[in-house]
């Protein structure tokens, strides 16, 4: 089953050929994404040039697919996660650790709900986003991108 991110929901409604192909050819295996890429669908949406239009295509997508929950299964996978996250890359002064956060660690807080999100259910990853590899570098997990290197610049 895959699990996919924000970049390659995009790309799909945007109508990207090649993503769409791969979508459609990994259909059987089931693909889905995560509340948490919702709401990042929708705040692109409300943030762009074409609102209206935008939150139509999004909405429609989101309608189309399903989605997985945060719940406290997915908490409490986050929290192990974030931890060693911290103890990976945090300062290790405990004053300096205190005040770091996860952004000064170079993570999104979004993308560790998604990666827990995967955790939790036994999922893969559908991303072109750095930060997923970087998170497994305390915790494995199943990671691909439909994106062609040429398509990610």
């Amino acid at each position: 089953m895959y699990l996919l991110d924000t970049n390659h929901c995009s790309h799909i409604i945007n109508g990207d050929f090649a993503i769409i192909s791969q979508l459609q050819q990994n259909a059987n295996a089931g693909v889905a994404t995560s509340v948490i890429v919702q709401g990042e669908l929708i705040f692109m949406a409300q943030n762009s040039q074409q609102q209206a239009s935008n939150l139509q295509r999004v909405e429609a997508f989101l309608q189309a697919i399903d989605l997985y929950p945060v719940n406290g299964e997915v908490g409490n996978c986050y929290g192990k996660l974030k931890a060693k996250l911290y103890a990976q890359f945090a300062p290790k002064e405990k004053n300096k650790r205190r005040q770091t956060r996860l952004q000064d660690v170079g993570f999104d807080d979004n993308d560790l709900w998604i990666a827990a999100t995967a955790l939790q259910y036994n999922l893969t990853i559908v991303s072109s986003d750095s930060d997923f590899q970087r998170i497994q570098q305390v915790q494995r997990f199943p990671l691909v991108s439909w994106v062609s290197s040429d398509q990610s610049s």
